[in-house]
């Protein structure tokens, strides 16, 4: 279908700022005001509707519900007060209320009475000059969606995630908006899987790049120990990840099989090119946790190896010096009678000996390896 074609066109990723002034809302904001509401408008038949001046959520929900179509709401970071009213005119169930106040939730699809309520986990790649033990490599925010019959909220968290350029890009595809909040549901679901794809690639640039120089024969320059910090921190960095990924896998299989009231049946089929896109990040993060281990354990080897070698020279240099030591505390014993001391040729002879010894222990401990 033409309306659903050009779906994963809406998704790309932007940011956005706040603002509140004289009791009314703006589609910016400053974050040094207290103003939650990013924008707010009323959507029918896929067209936004137009106001003189910018609607409050009351207002809204009144138009839409005269008018009829869909009321959208986004919010950044709301405080208890700041949600409390939206919540009681949406009839928004308590618990999805404090979840999406106080963030920190696990990905996750719940249903309660007339809405659905759906947390996602946005991540955003932090582009660092050169990795090293203390590089920040993801970051993540996070979205909640409230989907009903004739509304849908997003609550955002973290300075990441806008959902400014998507919301641009639905209103430019009126066919699809009017398909109602399911539609804008999957939107938002393919532009945060989307950004995983992105972050998932950019990660594996990281990991080839500290594998390289791990297996790099010859390396110089690098202080031992410094390449098993950079695994270590990819490593946590990769679970912050997993920890985004994997939960989701269940809520968007569920979007795409199970039939829901509230999702359009033409909505619903396209939540399962989401899932499959979700499920080759959630292989493609299982398969760096992996291959981290092993870059990890092959670094320890040859950490090992290379300590095991300094202790093999250590010994062999140890084993050529107790030859001159030995003889010089042979000499050093101050007997009465020790022929060689008064022998003319017995210094130069003694030497002599000592230095051949000295060589051929240097060069069988050579031939072996050892130096």
């Amino acid at each position: 279908m033409s309306m659903i074609r050009d779906l994963r066109a809406v998704v790309r990723p932007s940011r956005v700022s706040l603002r509140k002034e004289g009791g009314t809302y703006d589609a910016t904001r400053s974050p040094a005001t207290s103003s939650a509401v990013v924008d707010c408008a009323v959507y029918r038949d896929g067209r936004r509707i137009e106001t003189e001046t910018p609607l409050t959520p009351h207002e809204a929900v009144r138009l839409a519900r005269r008018d009829g179509g869909f009321v959208w709401i986004g919010l950044h970071e709301p405080t208890e007060a700041e949600f409390s009213g939206i919540a009681s005119e949406f009839g928004l169930h308590p618990l999805a209320v404090e979840d999406a106040v106080q963030a920190h939730q696990r990905p996750k699809l719940e249903r309660y009475d007339d809405s659905l309520f759906t947390v996602f986990k946005t991540i955003h790649y932090v582009e660092h000059d050169q990795l090293d033990a203390n590089s920040e490599v993801v970051e993540t925010g996070e979205v909640m969606c409230f989907t009903g019959r004739d509304f849908f909220i997003t609550v955002r968290h973290g300075g990441q995630g806008s959902l400014r350029a998507l919301r641009h890009r639905l209103q430019d595809d009126p066919e699809l908006l009017a398909k109602g909040p399911s539609a804008v549901l999957h939107a938002i679901a393919d532009h945060v899987v989307d950004g995983y794809i992105a972050v998932a690639d950019a990660v594996q640039d990281d990991i080839d790049e500290v594998e390289t120089e791990v297996f790099s024969p010859g390396r110089k320059g690098s202080p031992r120990g410094s390449d098993a910090g950079r695994i270590y921190q990819l490593k946590r960095e990769v679970l912050e990840f997993k920890r985004a990924v994997s939960p989701l896998l269940r809520p968007m299989q569920l979007l795409s099989e199970r039939p829901m009231r509230l999702v359009d049946p033409d909505i619903q089929k396209y939540f399962r090119d989401v899932a499959d896109h979700l499920a080759r990040v959630q292989e493609q993060v299982l398969g760096f946790d992996e291959l981290l281990n092993s870059i990890l354990q092959a670094n320890l080897a040859q950490a090992s190896v290379a300590q095991n070698e300094d202790m093999r020279k250590i010994t062999s240099w140890a084993a050529i010096i107790a030859v001159p030591t030995m003889v010089c505390g042979v000499y050093g014993m101050n007997f009465d009678h020790m022929p060689e001391l008064h022998w003319r040729y017995g210094y130069p002879v003694i030497m002599g000996i000592t230095v051949a010894i000295c060589l051929g222990i240097h060069r069988t401990l050579k031939r072996n390896g050892w130096l």
